[in-house]
């Protein structure tokens, strides 16, 4: 029986699921209702990475360091790269490859297979790579990292109460 391995700097909302081969670095957080199952791959989550509220993460998968999961964002059997953005209700499919410094815009679909260059910004259904992200739009990917980490960190000092 395989069981995850937290670092102890982690913070996980009591509400969330993490089940099997997970791994998950320092400074990360899983927020209330985020489902993350590894019982039919290893999931690899890096350090100050955020998996944000109803998000599902599935099959092998393999996530960066200061990576940002979208609320409702689906990750299934894939990879993504540091430095990421992963929009609220986008979708990452199997065998899917998102390189570093990228924006997978709002409900936008990356399909099964699909590589995504580094410095990408992908809107739409199927994802298109509409832009190129400067060093500029690579500092607001990871204040949005760290904005979570923060927030974490105030939940771990118990700033804030959740309620069962």
């Amino acid at each position: 029986m395989k069981k995850p391995i937290i670092h102890e700097s982690v913070f996980v909302s009591k509400n969330a699921l993490i089940i099997g081969d997970v791994e998950i670095k320092a400074n990360s957080s899983v927020w209330p209702f985020a489902s993350i199952r590894g019982d039919t791959g290893k999931i690899r989550i890096g350090r100050y990475t955020n998996i944000q509220d109803n998000v599902s993460i599935h099959e092998k998968v393999s996530i960066g360091d200061f990576v940002s999961v979208g609320h409702n964002a689906v990750v299934h059997g894939c990879e993504i790269g540091n430095n990421v953005i992963i929009g609220i209700h986008a979708t990452v499919m199997d065998n899917a490859k998102i390189g570093k410094n990228c924006i997978i815009g709002a409900k936008a679909l990356i399909t099964e297979g699909k590589e995504i260059p580094d410095n990408s910004l992908v809107l739409g259904v199927p994802g298109k790579i509409v832009k190129t992200l400067d060093e500029e739009w690579h500092k607001k990917i990871r204040e949005n990292a760290d904005i979570y980490y923060e927030l974490s960190r105030k939940y771990i000092k118990g700033e804030y109460n959740e309620s069962v």
